[in-house]
């Protein structure tokens, strides 16, 4: 009976132990994903007003497009883009700097179907929309870009340029 009990103690003394250590593990993690960095700014607040763009995604002569794929913006601007995919292949949209859109791009060489859960980018299918909202903090130049295999080489990027 004894060793019974002391088992019960010790599994239930090991459970919160584990418990107690994922839940500072997680604060931990929580605090590191709300400090992201995004080289284009941050991701925008819902309750302050924003320009639209709507950005369309598609596909014409061979090649595959934003339309506008130039953008200029003020430094602090909100803006909300509108993502519609006129095309008839699904398209993404990822903002980031050319450099970080060319790593991104080679990961998803080796993963095409990578699905992103990003505020700086989204996938959207055939006649369908999506949004972002973005607060551009920092000024200079940036990509957006669909990073699917063989878009982006098809002409599938865009500038935004913060003043």
């Amino acid at each position: 009976m004894r060793k019974t009990m002391l088992r019960r103690w010790t599994t239930i003394a090991c459970f919160s132990l584990v418990a107690a250590i994922a839940g500072v593990a997680g604060a931990g993690l929580a605090r590191a994903h709300d400090a992201e960095h995004y080289a284009a700014g941050a991701p925008g607040d819902p309750k302050t007003p924003a320009r639209v763009i709507e950005l369309r995604m598609t596909e014409a002569d061979g090649k595959m497009l934003f339309q506008p794929d130039r953008i200029e913006v003020r430094r602090g601007e909100q803006i909300r883009f509108v993502l519609k995919n006129t095309g008839a292949l699904e398209h993404e949209f990822m903002l980031a700097t050319k450099a970080e859109n060319a790593k991104h791009a080679e990961l998803m060489q080796k993963y095409p179907d990578m699905e992103h859960d990003d505020p700086n980018g989204r996938r959207v299918k055939p006649n369908g929309e999506s949004q972002i909202l973005w607060r551009f903090t920092k000024p200079g130049e940036f990509e957006f870009a669909c990073l699917i295999p063989g878009h982006y080489e098809s002409g599938m990027r865009g500038t935004i340029i913060v003043k």
